[in-house]
């Protein structure tokens, strides 16, 4: 304790200079602290919004075989599909008995034609007119906070008569053990927080570090002369750890505070497709625990580390001995986390991508972190090498003091770069996620497929759908009758539809006749097997009245080349296309049908808005674009934005840190050299290459490391794309940006001033 209080004493009395440094430690600290906050921060923010989803999901809202329930005073449906590139979640609710309890945000349920919408949908309705056709009724209120997972949430709840809702489940709560669209799937929370770790944590980590170890010469210098005064070597340590802990106490609080402040107005402002509430952004007792004692625990850390060399050999620091070189073992962690990536580029670049991907879930997390341990670990020993070699083949005066310097202090290297040199790893990292994230749920292509299943159309509504404003063409997919039970599931796909309908659905159709069946033949797609021309299958066909008849059809001989622009093939190859005049007026298939509309890309919205305006419950499949799975990338891809903007923060602030921390303890030694007749114009030439070098150094090894990281991180993705060049130019581009930029603010850092009382001062 008494040491303890020796060292808050030294700080309050040290003079003016200490105090600055010790302000900026407590700055530097809350900067960090705050950054860390804000990744805690992320995962309550989504379990928050689960939890709202799920306390308000139908105990049964989809009666197709996933609800088996056959009790409930109601009945309920839910309908999830795209507005624009926002999900819009309809439950259609009707009442049948005893009133049901209404989910949380609403005062009670709605009866037939009333509307309760969100805040954002009702705005909407104001300006676009056909949307109230996916909400057929009045709106009688606005969903409350406790209803909806974010304040732009797209939601309603609409009444309607239990006739209405014959494909519906029955409702007898609302309330649901999990939500079942989350915000994010926990697969890929899983990957945003192992990219947030190597974005933000590991650069967090180095940045605490360097706070912790503002003044680290003259410090060391103060507690070595403690040492020889009487003070024992644990002593020594805690004088220096009080310091740093008192700071990063100080820190802890200030960044506590700054993210209630960035909460408050961040949440009220909204990142672009993502929004919350600030309740939902309060920090849990555990996150608060991590910032108030882990990172004053880190400090501990770092402060007793720091002051082992002073208690051990005080003299040797009092006389500025030179430092032992760097030992080997910091490429340790390098090594095995190179192996790994290594290992998953070559099966990748063989074609043995790796099939365990519960193992590899584990190994590449582990890779990543061994790498970027390694990259840190290993700057002194690359940049004391580096030196080394230079200032024995250099002529330049400048280069060889710069080289020499760095090779009596490799560790200079160590505080100056580690952070933008681990921004740069991080932010090709992020690129493969992106890339990942990327090849999922987007249709880029020209025309969109609209399917809906037959049963679910009625005759008398299935004209009405194919003559919605913007559809281009219709046809209905069906399958042959197979026996239940059958040992032999045989059974070939047909497309019922003209030659001219087929043709405005598809951009090569050739050879056609119309009244005449034939096999669709994909070029580049597999050849059903059972579509052999000869082969018989029976169709089993039923009309409105109930009737129904069997119709065989035998697979023609006669083919039609066949291509159309969706995102994946309607049609199999080996499709039978059968007109329409072949079945018996007013009957259609039975079994696994579907009616499949087609319009351009850019008529979704309307073409969804006049499917609503006959039949709003009908469930409409938009192939190619998945509006949850849209949302979710949409999320995941602001996050990683905050991620890479927190990681910049950070890097930048620990490069400044330490740049200018160690000009300043290097102020004696470019005062000696001023005095020996060394011109301002080659003291600035030695900061900036002191700095530069091992900087582009460790800049070159994070951009091979990390496209090496990459690229095994999307081996083991399971995705189509393995290697990817797009964004090395700009990886590269940043990477310059950051030499330039270190360089830059390097020059200042040579005062005009010479002070010759610098030489003699401790």
């Amino acid at each position: 304790m008494k040491e303890l209080l020796l060292g808050l004493r030294l700080l309050l009395g040290s003079g003016r200079g200490n105090r600055v440094r010790f302000m900026l430690m407590v700055v530097g600290s809350g900067v960090g602290v705050c950054c860390l906050a804000v990744v805690l921060a992320i995962p309550g923010i989504l379990a928050a919004q689960d939890s709202r989803k799920a306390a308000r999901e139908p105990d049964c809202s989809n009666g197709r075989g996933s609800c088996l329930s056959t009790a409930g005073a109601g009945l309920a449906l839910t309908r999830l599909g795209p507005y624009g590139s926002e999900p819009l979640t309809r439950i259609f609710v009707a009442q049948t008995g005893p009133p049901i309890a209404p989910p949380p945000g609403l005062p009670e349920l709605p009866g037939p034609g009333e509307v309760f919408v969100s805040p954002r949908l009702h705005e909407l309705l104001n300006k676009d007119p056909g949307l109230s056709r996916l909400l057929p009724g009045n709106e009688v209120g606005l969903i409350s906070a406790e209803g909806l997972a974010q304040p732009d949430e797209l939601y309603a709840y609409v009444g309607s008569r239990p006739e209405e809702l014959k494909g519906g489940g029955h409702l007898s709560e609302f309330g649901w053990k999990y939500a079942r669209f989350p915000t994010v799937e926990p697969s890929t929370l899983d990957i945003l927080r192992f990219t947030l770790a190597g974005v933000v944590l590991l650069p967090l980590a180095v940045f605490l570090s360097v706070c912790a170890r503002l003044s680290a010469a003259s410090r060391m210098r103060r507690l070595a002369a403690l040492r020889l005064l009487g003070l024992s070597a644990k002593g020594t340590q805690r004088v220096n750890a009080a310091e740093t802990v008192a700071a990063a106490l100080l820190g802890a609080v200030l960044g506590l505070g700054a993210y209630w402040v960035v909460n408050q107005l961040v949440a009220r402002m909204g990142l672009p497709g993502f929004k919350w509430y600030p309740a939902d952004g309060a920090l849990p007792g555990t996150a608060l625990l991590v910032c108030l004692v882990g990172c004053p625990a880190l400090a501990w850390f770092v402060g007793r580390v720091g002051a082992k060399k002073a208690a051990a050999n005080p003299l040797a620091v009092r006389r500025s001995a030179v430092e032992k070189p760097p030992r080997l073992w910091g490429l340790l962690p390098l090594v095995p986390g190179l192996g790994i990536v290594i290992g998953y580029c070559v099966a990748g670049a063989t074609g043995n991508v790796p099939t365990d991907t519960s193992f590899s879930a584990i190994l590449m997390p582990l890779a990543v972190v061994l790498v970027g341990t390694g990259l840190v670990l290993s700057l002194p020993i690359l940049s004391r090498a580096l030196a080394r070699t230079v200032a024995r083949a250099t002529s330049s005066l400048s280069l060889g003091l710069a080289m020499r310097r760095n090779e009596v202090e490799p560790g200079g290297a160590l505080r100056v770069a580690t952070g933008l040199v681990l921004l740069v790893y991080a932010a090709s990292l992020t690129q493969g996620v992106l890339i990942e994230l990327n090849q999922v749920s987007k249709n880029t292509s020209p025309v969109q497929l609209y399917t809906m299943a037959l049963d679910e159309v009625p005759e008398s509504k299935e004209r009405a759908l194919t003559e919605v404003p913007g559809v281009r063409s219709h046809a209905i997919q069906a399958q042959s009758w197979t026996e239940p039970g059958s040992e032999v599931w045989t059974s070939i796909s047909a497309v019922i539809a003209t030659c001219g309908q087929l043709r405005r659905m598809a951009s090569l159709v050739e050879n056609c006749v119309d009244g005449r069946p034939a096999r669709l033949m994909v070029q580049g797609h597999t050849y059903d097997e059972a579509s052999k021309p000869g082969n018989s299958f029976p169709f089993h066909l039923r009309n409105s009245e109930g009737e129904r008849r069997v119709v065989n059809v035998e697979v023609p001989r006669q083919t039609i080349k066949y291509h159309d622009d969706t995102a994946a093939q309607m049609v199999s190859s080996g499709a039978v296309l059968i007109p329409p005049s072949l079945f018996p007026a007013g009957f259609r298939p039975e079994d696994r049908a579907t009616l499949k509309l087609l319009s351009s890309a850019a008529a979704v919205r309307s073409v969804l808005e006049g499917i609503a305006g006959v039949d709003p419950t009908i469930e409409v499949e938009t192939d190619g674009v998945d509006a949850a799975a849209l949302q979710q990338i949409t999320v995941i891809k602001t996050l990683l934005a905050v991620g890479m903007i927190l990681g910049l923060i950070i890097g930048v602030a620990a490069y400044l840190v330490a740049a200018t921390d160690r000009a300043v303890e290097r102020r004696p030694q470019v005062t000696a050299l001023a005095l020996l007749g060394a011109r301002p114009r080659t003291l600035r030439a030695v900061q900036v290459a002191q700095v530069v070098l091992p900087l582009a150094v460790g800049l070159v090894l994070a951009v091979v490391t990390g496209k090496m990281a990459e690229s095994s991180y999307l081996v083991t993705g399971g995705g189509a794309v393995f290697w990817d060049g797009d964004g090395l130019p700009l990886l590269l581009a940043s990477a310059l940006g950051v030499v330039v930029v270190a360089a830059l603010g390097a020059l200042p850092l040579i005062g005009r001033r010479i002070d010759p009382e610098l030489i003699r001062r401790d």
